[in-house]
């Protein structure tokens, strides 16, 4: 845990020392390229290896990882609670369960969607549409109340969702539709898991409760990827195979993941969830840069219209209210002109000589 050192109001500020919002929000913007670029990296190994030994090797290497974070102490604001026991198991069996969304059926879906589609339609489906299919079941499930925003929000998402489909419809003979398609299973796979992680994932330490997912979701990975471990040579894989795997576990699965809460908890969720629109923009332009992907026009209409959506839906609106709240207590604070009038007679006549 790292703890912020606060600048004497005496001292100057010097040119060689970030500002101080940028310093918090430097581990996110990491954090963004990390996941953005993690679509071109991964689309070369489907290619090499069966996708699900690519997905088993990269979350099973990041379980390992994240092993630490399940052997130290939780803490909460009460303090250390017991890691034995019912108290201490009840948490771990909750968030080893919500993995087999998040983790298991999450990577086996988009893993095996990267075999049959590019990866710039995985980089902008995934992270666009997930906000979406998030705000749909929250408001299907009627845990949060329906706005005109949000409801403009989510038919610009489906729309825009459609409009990509119906581009991918006529290439490679329906395989990248096939892909497409597995991408927005994908996505609403991870919704599944963002709601469900709401409600019971409550009091758990973030960090920790990702590990247990990912734990016992890589656990189901390699069951499910038992019979394609089995028979890969993996003598004949390449080097730059392996420096790949070895990023993805590194960077886009246990260090993204515990940068990812520590941004959090340094800028709120809120604008950490609206840089995450910046993951499209950098998987797309990795995607097409060094993969030579390309996407059509109606495709690229499509993306632009889900991304408005994405905003409408899971953004915009909250944003407003925390500016209506901000603007309504400034005001309540705001001292009128009467009383200030008053104070400042107040304050002259108990400086004047008295007569």
């Amino acid at each position: 845990m790292t703890t912020s050192v606060t600048t004497p109001a005496t001292a100057p500020a010097t040119s060689t020392t970030a500002p101080p919002a940028l310093r918090q929000q430097l581990p996110l913007l990491l954090v963004m390229f990390f996941w953005g670029t993690a679509f071109t990296i991964s689309k070369p190994l489907v290619g090499e290896a069966p996708h699900a030994v690519v997905a088993a090797l990269r979350f099973g290497g990041g379980a390992i990882l994240l092993l630490p974070v399940l052997l130290r102490r939780p803490a909460t604001a009460a303090g250390p609670v017991p890691a034995t026991g019912r108290a201490g198991r009840r948490p771990a069996v909750i968030a080893a369960a919500c993995g087999v969304l998040g983790v298991f059926a999450y990577n086996a879906l988009f893993y095996w969607s990267l075999s049959l589609a590019p990866a710039v339609d995985g980089s902008i489906i995934v992270p666009v549409l997930s906000p979406v299919l998030t705000t749909l079941l929250v408001v299907g499930l009627r845990w949060e109340k329906v706005t005109r925003m949000r409801s403009a929000g989510l038919a610009l998402g489906v729309t825009g969702a459609a409009l990509y489909l119906l581009a991918a419809g006529g290439a490679a003979g329906g395989q990248r539709l096939l892909g497409d398609l597995g991408f927005v299973a994908a996505a609403a796979s991870w919704a599944a898991y963002t709601v469900m992680g709401r409600r019971v994932l409550t009091g758990i330490e973030p960090v920790r409760a990702t590990a247990w997912a990912m734990l016992a979701g890589s656990a189901l990975l390699l069951l499910w990827s038992a019979p394609e471990l089995a028979e890969t040579d993996f003598t004949a894989l390449s080097g730059g195979f392996w420096l790949s795997v070895a990023y993805l576990v590194v960077g886009p699965t246990a260090v993204a993941y515990v940068l990812y809460y520590r941004g959090v908890r340094d800028v709120g969720s809120s604008r950490a969830a609206v840089m995450m629109f910046l993951v499209p923009v950098i998987g797309s332009a990795c995607s097409m840069s060094l993969l030579g992907e390309r996407i059509a026009p109606l495709q690229g209409l499509g993306a632009v219209v889900m991304l408005a959506g994405a905003a409408l839906a899971a953004q915009l609106q909250p944003r407003l209210r925390s500016v209506a709240k901000t603007a309504a207590s400034t005001r309540e604070r705001t001292p009128s002109f009467s009383s200030m009038r008053a104070t400042c007679s107040r304050a002259v006549r108990s400086v004047m000589p008295r007569r």
